[in-house]
This record gives structure tokens, sequence and C-alpha cells, in this order.
């Protein structure tokens, strides 16, 4: 974190990363009272824990989510960009990049919360990302659409759409199975007045909310994590391009990494279609390699050559990825994960997150979920159906958005929260057959199909408008 402070960082630049840090920071502060009430609602609505101390439970599990949910879901948010525009670190054209994405999420949320809309933090921002790609894309001397991943934006774009629906679906054959399966009504009345559930039902509930957090932030959180890193590698290059605190080892696996891919690639390059590009990527691998060898550890890379590391390893993992794609270049599975394997060693100094980062994300979620979470719990909680939550419906909707996010943040394709959580209890809802209040799920629907068209129109424009002013 002492790169932060550091004197070759200039005033206009120190300001400048104060800014942007602190829109990333407010971007998860938002994020935990806009989707992490989704989390809390059930257990504040069938009286296992008063809002107080639901609140500080969930910002709490967040906080260790993001901690020890992994990095995956934040590379995987970083590659949905322009790869001109990841190496184009201390430029117009980066800065622009980062505040745009920033301010049209913030925007968006904020929007949606104020009228206790229960949107997708996760949409907005993959939104705000593609509007920034597409933008760029308009610029002189591009061709529309180029440069975006939409390889990465369908996959991640089928999880966002099929986790709301297996959300409503399973949690509806879980509040039935349960019904099937219980021996007590208990479980499936409204609660009376202020007291608490049973203990076993009280610690199921308080568990699930515990597992919906924690995923949360392990998906979540996550996304932040990538956005300070597009911060740090953009405006302060020098100390963050590469993970120069990485142990000799980390090196070294990149180095034989790009000896291992050349030799993959080049023993698969006999198509005519795939040879040129193959003698491109080759000439790249050997261009990192040549940049790693003599240097005994990342640190002592020196600090003005470390984002010409970035862009040489990340263009070159970008030409192996689009060959490993192109239908001219054949690989069994026993080489498709080889390739997998190498490619993460070979990214391994590009594909990190310091220590700091991590906690101040984790601290900005946490806070936020204590700040703010009433206006979409009561959406949540009494607004999505026609009766009062009760108690199975509340776990089986937290069960099973729990499960989900968990395998989600595992895979590493970020998920939305809110959808899977809110189709969770529409799902228990109907199982009940309790019904529907529709004005509230039209409202609901409308905000989650206007995110995306929203926000990558809102990122469009500001990118376009700051590289008017940013050059």
């Amino acid at each position: 974190m002492d790169l932060l402070f550091s004197s070759n960082v200039g005033t206009g630049a120190a300001v400048l990363l104060g800014f942007c840090l602190f829109c990333a920071l407010a971007f998860e502060f938002v994020n935990g009272f806009h989707d992490t009430a989704n989390a809390v609602a059930t257990v504040i609505y069938t009286n296992a824990l008063r809002p107080q101390y639901a609140v500080m439970l969930s910002g709490a599990c967040n906080f260790f989510g993001v901690f020890l949910g992994g990095i995956a879901v934040a590379i995987g948010i970083i590659k949905l960009l322009p790869v001109e525009l990841l190496v184009a670190g201390g430029t117009g054209a980066g800065i622009a990049m980062v505040l745009a994405l920033l301010l049209a999420a913030i925007i968006w949320n904020l929007g949606t919360w104020y009228f206790g809309l229960p949107s997708s933090s996760s949409h907005t921002l993959i939104g705000a990302i593609l509007g920034v790609g597409i933008a760029n894309s308009l610029l002189p001397g591009h061709m529309f659409g180029h440069g975006v991943n939409w390889s990465k934006a369908g996959d991640i774009g089928i999880s966002l759409l099929v986790s709301p629906l297996f959300g409503f679906g399973s949690a509806f054959l879980l509040y039935k199975a349960m019904r099937a399966l219980a021996k007590t009504d208990t479980l499936f009345k409204a609660p009376t007045s202020d007291q608490p559930p049973p203990l076993g039902v009280r610690s199921l509930l308080v568990a699930t909310c515990m597992g919906v957090s924690f995923s949360h932030g392990s998906n979540d959180g996550q996304k932040g994590v990538g956005l300070i890193m597009l911060i740090l590698m953009g405006i302060v290059p020098a100390g963050f391009a590469l993970d120069a605190k990485a142990p000799v080892a980390t090196l070294e696996a990149t180095v034989a990494a790009t000896s291992s891919i050349e030799s993959l690639l080049r023993a698969k390059a006999a198509d005519p279609a795939v040879a040129a590009e193959v003698e491109k990527a080759a000439v790249k691998l050997q261009e990192v390699r040549a940049m790693l060898q003599g240097h005994a550890s990342p640190g002592e890379i020196a600090p003005e050559k470390r984002f010409s590391v970035r862009q040489a390893i990340l263009g070159a993992d970008s030409i192996v990825e689009k060959l490993a794609k192109s239908k001219g270049f054949k690989l069994d599975d026993v080489e498709k994960e080889k390739l997998k394997t190498d490619r993460e060693a070979f990214r391994a100094l590009t594909d990190y997150a310091p220590s700091w980062v991590l906690v101040a994300v984790a601290i900005a979620l946490g806070l936020g979920t204590m700040v703010g979470w009433r206006r979409i719990v009561i959406t949540v909680g009494e607004k999505i159906g026609k009766s009062h939550l009760t108690y199975a419906q509340g776990a089986s909707a937290e069960l099973v958005a729990a499960a989900t996010i968990g395998v989600s943040s595992y895979l590493g394709l970020p998920v939305s929260t809110t959808h899977v959580l809110s189709s969770g209890v529409a799902g228990t809802m109907v199982a009940h057959k309790s019904g529907l209040q529709m004005s509230t799920v039209r409202n609901i629907g409308l905000a989650w199909l206007l995110t995306l068209p929203v926000s990558v129109l809102l990122s469009g424009v500001l990118f376009l408008i700051l590289r008017l002013f940013l050059g």
C-alpha cells in the first residue's frame, strides 16, 4: 500500500487516484445496502433476528466472503473489457474507462435503491463494462463491436439469465419437498407478532442468512476488487501492473508456461488456417520470456518496465485464447486442461490483488450492508407475495440462493444475488399458492430489463465525454 503514497506519484495523479478509489469503494458500499438487503429480508420478516443484529451479522459474513472467496470473479469481470483498454495504463483512455464504469454503476444503483427496486448490481456493472467497450469501438480507427470479449459476455449473460430461473424453480421444489416431509405446520405459518421462531427453525434461517451473505461477499465483493485493480494498474502502473511481491516460484512458473504453451501451439500448427496466428502467438510468448528471464524475482523487474511486461502478457494471452477457440485449432480434453493450467500460470503475475484491496472492499461492503437496507427489505419481505413470508419460504429461498451464488463464485461467474433471492421468494409464494403482487413483480421485472441497456448507454456516453476531456 506504500506505493499509493510514493513520491513518484504526482499531485494530479494522486488526486485522480484518490477520487477513483473513493468511487470504487462507494460502489461497493452502495452494493452492500442495495444487494445484501436481500439476504437479511427473510430473517427480519420471520423474526429470526432483530434488524440491527441481522445487518451486523450479514455485514460480517460479507466481509469474510470477500476475503476468502478468491479473485476468479474479479478476473472474469475484467476480461470483458477490450485488451487495448486493459493495457492503456496512465492514458486518457484507461482513466476514462474506469471513471465511466464507476459513475454509471453508482448512478443506476442509487436510482433503483431510491425507488426500493431490487435490481442487480451485477447486471449494472457488466452493462457498464460492455458500454465502455462498445463506445470505444465507435472511435476512429476501430470497428463497431470489435474488442469486446463477446464470448466471455455470452458466458456471463447465460449465468445471469439462468440463475434467477434456477432460483425460482429450485425454491419452488424445495418448498414443496419441505411441505411433504415436515411433520409440523409451524414452518408454513406466518410469524405472530414479535415472537421468534422455534430454535431449530431459527438456527436454519440464521445459517442461511449467513450463507447468502458470505456467498454475496465472495461474488459481488470480487467485482469491487476487479474495479480497484483496474484503477491501480491504470493510474499507478509502475506499482501495480505486476505482482512485484510474488514469490520466485511464480516468476519461474510464468517463464516455464511460455515455453509449454508455445510447444503446444506449434504441435497444432499443421493447419494453414491457424499457422500464421500460431507464429504470432509464439513471437509474443518469446517476447514475454525474454522480458522475464534474468530476474531473480518479480520485484527485480524495473518499475518503469512492469507495465510493458503486463501489456506483453495480456497481448499474448489474448491471441492464445482466440486460437484455442478457433475452428482450425483442435485440442483433445487432456490438451485443453493443460492449456488452461499453463495459461493460469502464465497470467499469475497479472491476475492478482493485494491484501489491502481485499480489506478495503470487504469493509466498504460490510458497512454498506448496515446502512440503507430498509427499502429493499420491505420490497422483498412484503411486496413480492400477497401473504407474509413464512419460515419455510425464507429458508427455501435463502438455501437456494446461498448454493447458487457459492457455486457461481467457484466457477468464476458473476451472478445476481438480487435476482436469485427475489426469484426464490417468488417461487415459494407460488408453491404456497399465496399468489404474487403483480405490480411489484412488474416493477422488478422492468428494472431487470432496463438495467443492462441503461447501464450500457450511460457508461458509453460517459466514456465518450470523458475521452474528450482526458484525451
